[in-house]
């Protein structure tokens, strides 16, 4: 197997292994859209952080990514990098040796580009992959999940109010989100976000194109969901599809239904407006989160992280 540099002249092979790739996820979640085509991967060839296998004259894997990144996450001062789900894929003979020399390879261009962290997003049913990489250090972070634009199965909860947040209404989920970042940042998440102010927030709500919808008991709001038809991958950005990308409910009132007869309401009107797919992303490491998406949805991304000593990139050891 020979390793060696990600060019243009690999676009079109590297392209057809891609839609291989998705096509064989799509088997698996077939509530994925079929029909996708693959975002262009010249990015890729013109940061020289990419490399491709090949053995004989046939290519069987490419690994790319973004180019370095300040502060990944948005809650860690570490520069990264981020291969996502169209950067990299095999052929599925001999993916674990495939993915492995080619992260070697790619790692050290990475590391020499200043990126201590290194994310990589994989198809959730490329298991054989996933624990190659979790033997080279890395960790599951971030699931991406889907599921029909179709009702939960769960009874309906009374007294209760679900509604759409509209206009200065929104305002009122500050509380709620003060209270996710300090979730956010317990054990064993441990991700700090920068809390915003009452005047950040409430410009945040002006600028905001995202929809809320809320319960709420006696005027209170006890639960709240963000959605967003903006696109974290290529398949979250299709026309049909709507993601979730927020979610919080007050503590005592979880585990009563209530949260999924708010998604069910979000769903009512997602659905008569011809939205027939709905996305979730979430962090694995939240056990809260990680119960309860994957309860209700399927996931079809996991990204993996690893953190390098950043002393080794200072040492010339490359």
């Amino acid at each position: 197997m020979q390793i060696i540099d990600f060019i243009h002249e690999h676009i079109e092979q590297a392209t057809l292994l891609a839609r291989a790739s998705y096509a064989e996820e799509w088997a698996r979640v077939t509530v994925l859209p079929q029909d996708i085509t693959i975002p262009d991967l010249s990015g890729f060839a013109g940061n020289c952080l990419g490399v491709t296998a090949f053995e004989q004259e046939k290519m069987v894997g490419f690994l790319c990514c973004y180019s370095p990144f300040n502060n990944t996450f948005g809650s860690t001062k570490a520069r990264g990098v981020f291969s996502p789900i169209y950067g990299n894929c095999s052929i599925t003979e001999n993916r674990a040796a495939i993915y492995a020399r080619m992260y070697q390879t790619a790692a050290k261009k990475w590391a020499r580009a200043g990126a201590s962290s290194h994310a990589i997003c994989l198809y959730a049913g490329n298991t054989t992959v996933q624990e190659q990489f979790f033997r080279y250090g890395f960790g599951l972070r971030c699931v991406d999940a889907i599921r029909p634009m179709d009702a939960l199965n769960v009874s309906s909860y009374l007294d209760i109010e679900y509604t759409e947040l509209i206009g200065e209404k929104r305002f009122h989920l500050r509380s709620l989100d003060v209270l996710l970042d300090e979730h956010m940042a317990t054990s064993p998440t441990f991700i700090r976000r920068n809390t915003k102010t009452e005047d950040e927030f409430v410009q945040e709500m002006h600028e905001s194109k995202d929809r809320y919808f809320a319960a709420k008991s006696n005027e209170e709001i006890i639960a709240f969901l963000k959605v967003s038809d903006e696109s974290d991958n290529f398949i979250t950005g299709m026309p049909d599809m709507q993601s979730i990308c927020g979610a919080f409910c007050l503590p005592q009132y979880r585990g009563k239904g209530i949260f999924q007869n708010l998604i069910n309401h979000a769903i009512s009107i997602l659905k008569s407006e011809g939205y027939t797919r709905l996305g979730v992303d979430f962090e694995s490491l939240n056990p809260n989160a990680d119960r309860f998406w994957n309860k209700y949805f399927m996931a079809y991304t996991h990204s993996l992280v690893r953190r390098i000593d950043e002393d080794a990139l200072k040492r010339g050891t490359l």
